[in-house]
């Protein structure tokens, strides 16, 4: 067997204000689909394995640093409120919460944390993961927020 050496380990903390009810977003945020890397622009490729009420299970290939890279990512639903994430990658280890709080009938406080582990030199430092974080989640508002004006309408 053999034993994992981190090269660097944190925890961080994110959070988005949504304009949208909690149980759209819910829904939305965890309606996992092949095809959403297409809302961030990236060029990573995902397949689903599993879906089931409470469980996804699905993988994540893209390059870095010119080599090509798979993920497992398993996540466990937590309705109306929240889900679990965990990441395994040969490079990365990530486990995240997500939560979920209503700010009013049409507005959501998603709080994230993820604690990140990596066995790569050169990895990323905190503030490098949680500004790419922060343009993922972003561009995730904004497609959501578009879809629930969309189903207003």
């Amino acid at each position: 067997m053999k034993f994992v050496r981190y090269t660097k380990s944190y925890t961080s903390h994110i959070s988005k204000t949504i304009h949208a009810p909690l149980r759209f977003v819910y829904d939305w945020c965890t309606d996992y689909r092949e095809t959403d890397t297409k809302l961030t622009g990236a060029k990573s490729k995902r397949k689903i394995l599993l879906r089931t009420k409470r469980r996804i299970i699905y993988t994540e290939t893209y390059r870095r640093r010119g080599k090509p890279t798979v993920a497992v990512d398993v996540v466990t639903r937590h309705p109306p409120k929240g889900w679990h994430l965990n990441y395994v990658s040969d490079e990365e280890d990530e486990v995240g919460d997500y939560v979920l709080t209503s700010l009013g009938p049409r507005k959501t406080r998603l709080d994230m944390t993820f604690t990140d582990q990596y066995m790569i030199p050169n990895a990323p430092s905190k503030a490098e993961f949680v500004k790419i974080v922060e343009q993922v989640w972003d561009k995730y508002v904004e497609a959501l927020e578009k879809d629930y004006r969309r189903t207003r309408s």
